[in-house]
């Protein structure tokens, strides 16, 4: 590689540059405080969590009855000190002792931070039972699915949903920072974005996913099934007297039980409620409450079909050879 030693000699100008931006705009650098939580160290704890909620299904063959529970109390004992330590940054940082690292304050921190990770770890054997029915419900809700291990081993969705449900416990321990974390590295991986705030009731599938949105005050009833592109969103936000959002508000929808919502659909707004047993059309868009067993579709479109040897475009009133029309966006 040819190097022209001139223009290196302008890198340490740079760096001085940059370093200047970091006294400029403080609100963009960590630097001279406690350490954050780790976030190598989170989604690494995040990976022991799915091995012990699904084993045998990614790290580790060979694994039986008779040597479960040695490899599982491995991953039990390492994550207790891994996520007392991160849980312990974030509890720090929340409490705005970010400034000063105060030994004795360190280990009041820590030590609730040991509180809130047993109890966190107290909570899997429940949710393991709940995930098998996110399991079961993939399953059932897709023709395509040969097998429970292939919903385990494949399915973008129960990718989604197990690290949600996850960072949702931790959400009602009220541990900062870390499951906004673990479910933004879950948006990246699926393309499917849950807030760890949301409720989700039992029985959960989400069809295929990417787009997939649920907002942080949404809450979804058992049996509910999302296909692609669905947003749970809000339709606006309030702001004070001085201009500056209003937070802690129920901002999105309810979703009541055995709902299915097709692809693309957008269900906006603190006030609406979609009522049990009901459908949600591909493309609709949903501002306002519908009542139990409704099912909401758009209007016939009318298709415009270019011929090869024609430049016009023309409405198309058949697609199909009977004469059937065709092109409805309904669910």
């Amino acid at each position: 590689m040819t190097t022209d030693f001139q223009l290196k000699e302008r890198l340490p100008e740079i760096t001085s540059k940059m370093v200047e931006t970091y006294r400029k705009y403080p609100a963009t650098n960590h630097l001279g405080h406690c350490p954050l939580p780790n976030y190598d160290a989170v989604i690494e704890a995040v990976e022991w969590m799915k091995e012990i909620l699904f084993p045998g299904y990614r790290h580790r063959d060979g694994l039986h009855l008779g040597n479960i529970g040695y490899y599982v109390g491995d991953l039990v004992d390492k994550l207790h000190d891994i996520l007392t330590q991160q849980i312990a940054r974030a509890l720090r940082h929340e409490a705005n002792h970010s400034a000063q690292c105060n030994p004795a304050r360190l280990a009041d921190f820590e030590a609730l931070a040991q509180a809130k990770t047993v109890a966190f770890l107290n909570q899997l054997p429940d949710l393991s039972k709940l995930l098998a029915m996110d399991v079961q419900a993939a399953y059932d809700g897709d023709p395509a699915c040969k097998s429970l291990d292939e919903v385990i081993l494949c399915y973008p969705g129960l990718e989604a949903v197990t690290v949600y449900r996850l960072a949702h416990l931790l959400h009602e321990l009220e541990v900062p920072l870390i499951p906004r974390m673990m479910t933004e590295w879950a948006h990246g991986r699926t393309g499917i974005d849950i807030h760890p705030g949301a409720k989700i009731g039992p029985h959960f599938f989400i069809d295929h996913g990417t787009g997939v949105v649920i907002g942080e005050t949404c809450e979804i009833g058992s049996h509910v099934k999302l296909y692609q592109g669905v947003t749970l969103g809000a339709l606006s936000f309030a702001k004070d007297a001085h201009g500056r959002l209003v937070r802690g508000t129920k901002r999105h929808p309810t979703i009541e039980d055995r709902v299915v919502i097709y692809a693309n659909a957008t269900v906006l707004g603190g006030r609406t409620v979609v009522g049990h047993d009901s459908v949600i059309g591909s493309s609709v868009w949903l501002t306002r409450s519908v009542p139990p067993h409704t099912t909401v579709t758009l209007e016939r479109p009318n298709l415009c079909i270019r011929a090869e040897n024609c430049d016009d475009l023309s409405a198309e009133k058949s697609l199909a050879p009977d004469g059937e029309q065709t092109g409805a966006a309904t669910a």
